[in-house]
């Protein structure tokens, strides 16, 4: 079964087999060492720079900025939801979402 990602709107949502699923101006809990010092990074996020699939995981790259520290920067893959029969489950948007390297 094939489906359908997409980065639209200028980087403000990613499409799952056309519909708009993540939009940015959330707040994400990371494990991301490269982005910034902190132990967790509680990330805004900003733009979608990339959309793509790991076996049935739909991952994303993304543009944000740590609310604690205030460091700006990409992100390395981080997963954002998974593909079950052809339907989109999105994450826990409460998780700690780690970097994929």
């Amino acid at each position: 079964m094939t489906t359908r990602l997409r980065v639209l709107d200028d980087g403000a949502w990613i499409s799952v087999n056309d519909s708009r699923e993540v939009r940015v101006s959330e707040l994400w809990r990371l494990d991301a060492p490269d982005l910034c010092e902190c132990a967790l990074t509680d990330l805004v996020v900003e733009n979608f720079q990339s959309v793509g699939v790991d076996g049935s995981t739909v991952e994303v790259r993304v543009y944000g900025q740590c609310i604690a520290c205030g460091a700006t920067g990409n992100t390395g893959w981080l997963p954002v939801g998974r593909v079950r029969g052809g339907e989109f489950v999105e994450l826990d948007r409460s998780a700690v979402r780690r970097v994929r390297r």
